[in-house]
């Protein structure tokens, strides 16, 4: 019985299952931050400028690329939820979800590209 359970957590769509729960943890843990950043724009404009000139370090694009990629796989992943509640779900559509996956990495990739 053990074995089993192993076996179906290395199953592609559990997989996706838990990066689509992490990706949205760690937005959800990004998000007070997001607004609390924006509101400097109306606070204090000053602190807002030196927040800008630090986030051209590399160590935040490289940051900003794990945003990206956590903005992507979850829109993939609810796009793959949607499609299990309204489609008939088939086993070609393990390679689907290992797709949306890799195309999250490539948007974030091109993101990363453009911000450096």
């Amino acid at each position: 019985m053990r074995a089993a359970g192993i076996t179906s957590r290395a199953h592609p769509l559990w997989l996706a299952y838990i990066l689509h729960r992490v990706s949205g943890i760690g937005l959800a843990l990004f998000l007070p931050f997001h607004f609390w950043i924006l509101s400097l724009a109306l606070t204090n404009p000053a602190r807002l400028d030196g927040f800008l000139a630090f986030t051209d370090i590399g160590a935040v694009k490289l940051a900003e690329f794990g945003l990206v990629f956590l903005l992507a796989v979850h829109m993939f992943g609810g796009l793959r939820l949607m499609a299990m509640e309204w489609l008939p779900w088939t086993p070609p559509q393990k390679t689907l979800a290992a797709g949306a996956t890799a195309l999250s990495f490539l948007i974030a990739t091109l993101f990363l590209m453009q911000a450096v």
